[in-house]
């Protein structure tokens, strides 16, 4: 049962090349390591036994592609993606991954898009490599998807209490748009790595801005995490004096942002893109695409923070 299992589980799911190698029990005993390390007990139990290898594998792959820099590769998880959705969705316990997933579902639709623009192989000719796609690029296909949008049910109950929480740090406030890309403003939304709320905080970065996270955890607490979401976008432009760059950071951490500047001897976002990782190349114009539509400026046109 459990060799048929990780033959369906790896027709929908292909690995990155670098697990080529690994036979189906070895990529089977991966992701339950994986899942014991990263998600709930509760989580665990909620879920048939079926059921759970499926999203324990699932859900580690799709880890594993974000974070890693092939953003095409992707669109090998969508299928699967769509299949693991209901599942999370159908139990209380699993629901915060679930509004995890459907934040980013449009992910794959990109990657679609994106791979429709590559070029046409000429015949006779060798396939080029597949190269990540520039900015500009995905920056153009995300304003095409995000145009048609309509304000979000639940921005009209949140916006109006976020924006107020960043202009009160110094922060433009068009950056509380933010929350829509990582959470389509689901409080419970929860990442597999451990990210939660609507500003989707790592642990160690609610920490450092004060909030709890036991016995309740503040991260999902409207104005509280708001507050911690802005420091911390306050903090990272400091840094690198630049939206882009900041919300590089936000999404992928500083220091990968901030290794990448030295090694291609830049301080510019668009010259480091395609080395970042998948998620934060798909992320930042996610991010500029979502606060051009919704408050028609250019994230390049926001000014920097002021002391709150």
């Amino acid at each position: 049962m459990r060799f048929v299992l990780g033959i369906m589980i790896a027709g929908c799911c292909s690995a990155p090349a670098q697990t080529n190698d690994m036979d189906v029990g070895d990529l089977l005993d991966s992701a339950q390591q994986w899942a014991q390390a990263n998600l709930d007990d509760d989580v665990l139990r909620a879920l048939q036994d079926v059921d759970r290898q499926k999203v324990e594998d699932f859900l580690h792959r799709f880890q594993d592609y974000l974070n890693g820099d092939d953003v095409l590769d992707l669109a090998q998880l969508k299928e699967a993606a769509n299949s693991i959705l209901p599942l999370l969705a159908a139990h209380e316990e699993t629901r915060p991954y679930a509004a995890w997933l459907q934040a980013r579902l449009d992910y794959f639709d990109a990657v679609d898009a994106l791979i429709s623009a590559l070029p046409e192989t000429e015949p006779g000719k060798p396939v080029p490599p597949r190269l990540n796609p520039p900015f500009a690029v995905e920056r153009e296909i995300w304003i095409k998807k995000v145009a048609p949008r309509p304000w979000p049910k639940a921005a009209q109950e949140f916006m109006p209490k976020l924006k107020p929480v960043f202009t009160s740090e110094g922060v433009p406030a068009a950056l509380a748009w933010v929350a829509e890309v990582e959470s389509n403003f689901d409080p419970k939304a929860r990442s597999p790595a451990g990210a939660v709320g609507l500003f989707q905080l790592m642990p160690p970065t609610a920490k450092r801005y004060g909030l709890s996270l036991w016995p309740q955890d503040q991260r999902r607490q409207t104005e509280v995490s708001a507050h911690a979401a802005a420091k911390y976008l306050r903090q990272l432009y400091a840094k690198f004096g630049d939206w882009r760059l900041a919300i590089a950071a936000y999404n992928s951490g500083e220091g990968k942002v901030e290794k990448l500047l030295q090694r291609y001897k830049t301080g510019n976002y668009e010259t480091i893109a395609t080395h970042l990782p998948a998620e934060t190349q798909l992320f930042v114009p996610k991010v500029e695409a979502t606060v051009l539509h919704r408050e028609g400026v250019e994230l390049t046109a926001l000014p920097a923070p002021s002391t709150p």
